[in-house]
């Protein structure tokens, strides 16, 4: 591959670009209307313009994607994340049409894009799993049976769910017949697909997942752990590398259960198994992306992989670069979601425009965005506006790290998540490591901003006096020095 074009955009399309650039690879961008002037398009050495601003009508029609690959020559395909990276129809038409899909095989989306039959897959190798149903439950009094032998609480999930969509957790079984129903239409709403099943609900759960990478040649291979559990509405906002709960004998026995997972479905490329556990740190298998994940920086900070650059080299038919032997854990990284949305109102999206956009630099920090002052937030994609990372010899260099980064990054014009990162990275719960994906619900308030805020004012204005007392005394000082040589130097009359 010579030339790939990236079917993405934004900091993902431009973070795919430049790892393609140093491999000495030509990139075709494509862009919607509302991209036009956006940066991944300016960054590549070719774009291609594919339709209106709904990614339904640019981002999402794969026919689109491949007439413009034909158009530009470019013989390989990056999906980034979002929009057909998981698509196995645009899959097989990308191999259909002759092209190389930077990605795993059709198949393999396929099996592991269903909750379901990713665990009938990942069943063969004995991968721990939640309690619950095996298949997917329509009929509403059976379905509550079920719940029932499986034991309340219960957690009612989409098959072809993901981001918390689907998803309902039920109490008693009073409850149960409401919430199956809303779970239900909300999965056909959000996937077409109004299958559902049923697993017990672990109360205090962590979300950890594995990085794995496997080639044509039968090599798979895991990159170690990643914690997401701080999150809100299901969705990840801080993740971070290594887990800080794993003991090296959990972190191998998680590993294992990932490659295996992989290589049920003979799986090749970047993907990630996800394992929820619980308090006792006993874990389960919840699903696997098939597709390079938002969080992956975190992973090649503490390995010194380039996962771009891998995929790459792998979906050209060549071996994985390195062996599991080789990779040990290297310091420890904490990616914030940069997100353009109110923390204090319920996270509520933003619009407008970047009027002020500094981004921070120094030691141990990586931006990885695609944006700069002046370009407007499009009410159209997804409200993330920039990734930002920090690494550090130790978690608490690297939390040190994000604080000062937090508050270098300067943004006006729009509400963002910053100040909510940085009431993460201060709150004792994520300090001490201990904390669940219930953090957002146990801790955080509008309040808890406003008293931040309110503390750092106080800062500012005793700073400030501080400052104008040195002033005073220091012209006062002056004054006094100036008088003086006055009286000794003038002459008498």
């Amino acid at each position: 591959m010579q030339k790939i074009l990236v079917a993405n955009r934004g900091e993902i399309a431009l973070r795919v670009m430049r790892s393609a650039r140093e491999m000495g690879i030509k990139t075709v961008a494509v862009y919607s209307e509302a991209d036009r002037n956006a940066l991944h398009v300016r960054y590549a050495d070719e774009a291609v313009f594919i339709g209106a601003a709904p990614s339904n009508q640019s981002y999402l029609v794969g026919d689109k994607i491949i007439a413009a690959c034909k158009q530009t020559g470019a013989q390989g395909i990056h999906p980034g994340y979002g929009f057909l990276s998981e698509n196995a129809n645009f899959a097989r038409q990308v191999r259909e049409a002759g092209l190389i899909l930077i990605g795993p095989s059709p198949e393999a989306m396929e099996v592991m894009g269903n909750k379901l039959s990713a665990k009938a897959a990942a069943s063969k190798y004995n991968i721990p799993m939640v309690p619950g149903t095996e298949e997917a439950i329509t009929d509403v009094p059976e379905a509550k049976l079920r719940a029932v032998e499986v034991g309340f609480p219960i957690l009612i999930k989409a098959a072809a769910g993901g981001g918390g969509k689907g998803m309902r957790i039920v109490d008693t079984p009073e409850d149960f017949e409401e919430q199956m129903g809303l779970a239900v239409s909300e999965a056909i709403s959000a996937f077409g697909d109004g299958a559902v099943f049923i697993e017990r609900y672990v109360s205090s759960p962590r979300h950890i997942e594995i990085q794995v990478l496997g080639d044509t040649h039968g090599n798979i291979v895991h990159l170690f752990e990643r914690d997401c559990s701080v999150q809100r509405r299901h969705q990840k906002v801080v993740e971070e590398a290594p887990s800080y709960i794993l003991t090296p004998e959990i972190r191998a026995a998680m590993g294992k259960c990932a490659v295996d997972v992989a290589r049920s479905v003979n799986y090749t490329g970047a993907g990630t198994v996800e394992f929820i556990m619980d308090e006792k740190l006993d874990f389960f298998f919840l699903e696997m992306n098939t597709r390079l994940q938002v969080e992956h920086p975190v992973t090649e900070l503490i390995t010194g992989i380039d996962l771009v650059k891998e995929q790459i080299r792998i979906a050209r038919g060549e071996a994985i670069s390195f062996k599991q032997d080789d990779l040990k854990i290297q310091g420890h990284a904490i990616e914030l979601r940069v997100y353009a949305e109110d923390p204090a109102n319920n996270f509520l999206p933003d619009i407008g425009t970047l009027q002020t956009y500094v981004t921070p630099k120094g030691p141990g920090v990586r931006v990885d965005d695609g944006f700069e002052q002046g370009m407007e937030i499009p009410i159209y994609y997804d409200p993330m506006i920039a990734k930002l990372i920090t690494y550090g010899k130790d978690r608490t260099e690297a939390i040190e790290r994000m604080i000062r980064a937090i508050d270098e990054y300067i943004i006006t014009g729009i509400t963002t998540t910053l100040p909510f990162g940085k009431f993460v990275m201060q709150h004792d719960a994520f300090t001490s490591g201990n904390f669940d994906t219930h953090f957002v619900k146990k801790y955080f308030t509008a309040e808890s901003l406003e008293t931040g805020n309110e503390k750092e004012a106080l800062i500012a204005t005793l700073v400030m006096e501080k400052l104008l007392a040195v002033k005073k005394l220091v012209v006062a000082e002056t004054v006094g020095a100036e008088e003086s040589n006055w009286v000794r130097n003038r002459s008498p009359l």
